[in-house]
């Protein structure tokens, strides 16, 4: 949490430093200002070469036994009928693919959406699949034959996520969208049975708190109310309760902020207390018993995108833009290994029993194993395969000279640049 509170401040200097930033830069000639631009172009292309290198280097891991596709992979679900043995995964081509874990085996495509798709949700019964979509849409098919169903509509901005539950006999999809609006539907007729407003930003995630809503309200067929917490680019969690023929927000003026900036992930584990992911660089454990307020504190570093809980060995699962998906002790919070594979953001983690899939924006999905056995095999093929691509990097016969020839700037020709300065000042 401090680097972000470091990076404000950064950015608020900037802000002060403009003005003078931009006199000294109007005091400079067209020479000059030639020569700075020429340097800064330099810079960013040789970051761009050096990123480009590591990503194609990083690329060639097996680690966690990739399975890979041909676009970004940007949400993960279990499937309902194999939940240990396959996942549906949201695509950025926007389709949703069905995949096993084990064999790697890619089923048909449920294609209709032609922009990227966001989440994914089942119905409570398990038969129909149903996907978020950056054309404000929520897509559905048939699980059986892939056929598209209804469309549900309302959106104005793209949607980021879904749950569905069943409400008495009728059975709703919950959303959430970047318009910062929560729109609930009537599954069977594509009806809008309310529209929730309380975040002033994007929704990210939705979770359906499975105390409060089961073991109080249970009646014949579903239940009788739900309560939803919602978490948004805001930083704020918010509480809902919501049946068929009302919805409320709880306590709307006390929204859970345990966060310094955008929450991503909302997880209950099985003791009801609700686990977040943030991109301040934390995951946090609110406790149940405390009003939801923090009971623990997980530094992953850099935006974590997601986590997931494995209760057999007591480990919590994280991950996000560092690359890296990270096991943690749930008790004592210490890091237990850091299993290195994916080459781009981790965009989702799903837990399998004892086994943790991810997926990424590179296009991967990789399957790792949390025994304690096999978290200690993880870490010793991470470390031999780091060593093996470093070997492989250094025995291109790219001398760093030459990298340097291309990326940035020669000696000479950086005494020449400046030397046009020292002249142009």
């Amino acid at each position: 949490m401090g680097g972000c509170t470091g990076t404000s401040g950064r950015r608020g200097e900037s802000v002060r430093l403009l003005p003078r930033a931009l006199k000294t830069i109007n005091s400079f000639s067209p020479l000059k200002i030639r020569v700075v631009c020429l340097r800064l172009q330099i810079q960013i292309t040789s970051f761009r070469q050096t990123e480009t290198e590591r990503k194609s280097l990083k690329s060639k891991n097996e680690n966690g036994t990739p399975i890979r596709l041909p676009s970004k992979i940007l949400a993960v679900i279990a499937d309902p009928q194999c939940p240990n043995e396959a996942v549906f995964v949201a695509e950025s081509a926007g389709s949703v693919r069905r995949v096993e874990v084990d064999t790697g085996e890619k089923g048909v495509a449920y294609r209709g959406p032609t922009a990227p798709v966001t989440s994914l949700a089942f119905s409570p019964t398990g038969k129909i699949l149903f996907a978020g979509c950056w054309d404000k849409t929520i897509w559905s098919w048939s699980l059986s034959d892939r056929q598209p169903l209804l469309r549900y509509r309302g959106h104005t901005d793209f949607v980021k996520c879904l749950t569905t539950l069943r409400l008495r006999t009728t059975d709703v999809i919950v959303a959430g969208g970047a318009d910062a609006s929560i729109i609930v539907w009537n599954m069977k007729t594509a009806e809008k049975i309310h529209v929730l407003k309380g975040h002033t930003r994007g929704v990210l995630d939705l979770a359906v708190d499975p105390v409060t809503s089961v073991h109080n309200n249970l009646v014949a067929g579903g239940l009788q109310e739900a309560v939803v917490f919602s978490a948004g680019s805001d930083r704020e969690i918010r509480r809902w309760r919501i049946s068929l023929e009302k919805a409320e927000q709880l306590d709307p003026d006390n929204p859970l902020v345990v966060h310094e900036t955008s929450v991503y992930a909302l997880r209950f584990d099985n003791d009801g207390d609700l686990w977040t992911a943030s991109a301040d660089g934390t995951a946090k454990c609110l406790s149940r018993f405390h009003n939801f307020q923090p009971d623990s504190t997980i530094q992953h570093g850099d935006y974590v995108r997601a986590v997931a809980l494995e209760e057999i060995g007591g480990y919590v699962v994280t991950a996000g833009r560092s690359e890296d998906v990270k096991v943690w002790d749930r008790d004592s919070g210490d890091l237990i290994a850091t299993l290195d594979g994916h080459y781009e953001e981790v965009s989702g983690l799903m837990m399998l029993k004892q086994r943790c899939v991810s997926v990424g924006i590179d296009g991967t999905i990789r399957l790792w194993g949390l025994k304690s056995e096999e978290l200690g095999n993880a870490r010793t093929q991470n470390k031999m395969d780091v060593k093996t691509l470093e070997m492989d990097d250094d025995m291109t016969g790219t001398q760093q000279a030459d990298k340097d020839k291309v990326g940035g700037l020669t000696e000479e020709e950086e005494r020449e640049l400046d030397a046009l300065m020292q002249e142009d000042g």
